[in-house]
């Protein structure tokens, strides 16, 4: 699963055009809100931060009782975090999808050009499935309410990588493409590079993949300030005369 949320919170005086675009897309809602977030103790923390390591194994097997037990705290205090064991997980996969946005938007700098703040932003968000186990890949697959999860973070993900592109076209650094296909194939590469079954076959990790496959596709996607591209037809008159 791959997602990038956060806010841009940068202290400038006035904000960039870039920072203003950002802000403008509306991240998804947080399984844990805000105050309920805030609320947490020191060992609630704790407590959550070990299920993202012992999950890692995968989840299906385990009741509320052996988490208890491996977490070295009482079903009480477990309870009190969530109501059950698919509630928990999917609050351990979206507090890690939400520190890793909020990195991913730090990578953003404020007078950043466009395809350069779309490069940075996704090798940071990509770290969401830098070291994700094909146990837990697996377990999460089966878990409709992770992949409705997973899906109100992806389409941040694409609505952030097409805001970046459409900046890129109106300021002359790519020709007009379509930035809605361009960011949604884009934005996705990790989290299906990710998929359990698609992971033994790869030859590096989803992230290096992701992250290969995206600088390529930026790669070709520049133009040198002043040159025009050429339409297909164009450069075929012009070779057949």
């Amino acid at each position: 699963m791959t997602w990038a949320g956060g806010s841009l919170d940068v202290a400038l005086a006035e904000p960039t055009e870039l920072q203003y675009r950002l802000r403008s897309v509306r991240p998804p809602p947080a399984v844990l809100d805000r105050d309920l977030e805030h609320r947490l103790t020191d060992r609630q923390r704790q407590i959550l931060d070990h299920l993202g390591q012992m999950f890692d194994g995968g989840f299906a097997h385990l009741t509320m009782a052996e988490i208890a037990s491996r977490s070295n705290c009482s079903l009480r205090t477990l309870y009190g975090l969530a109501p059950s064991r698919d509630e928990l997980v999917l609050i351990v996969v979206d507090r890690n999808l939400w520190r890793v946005g909020r990195s991913a938007m730090e990578a953003i700098k404020p007078d950043m050009e466009p395809l350069d703040a779309l490069q940075a932003y996704l090798e940071a968000a990509t770290e969401a499935v830098d070291g994700l186990t094909e146990p837990f890949a697996r377990d999460l697959a089966s878990m409709p309410a992770a992949q409705r999860l997973g899906d109100f973070h992806a389409e941040y993900l694409v609505a952030i990588t097409r805001c970046l592109l459409d900046l890129a076209v109106e300021r002359g650094q790519i020709p007009a493409i379509d930035t809605g296909a361009a960011a949604r194939v884009m934005a996705s590469l990790a989290r299906v590079l990710a998929r359990p079954e698609v992971m033994p076959t790869l030859s590096s990790t989803p992230k290096q993949a992701a992250d290969s496959l995206v600088e390529i596709m930026l790669r070709g996607m520049r133009t040198t300030l002043g040159v025009t591209t050429q339409a297909p037809d164009e450069r075929t008159r012009g070779e057949h005369g």
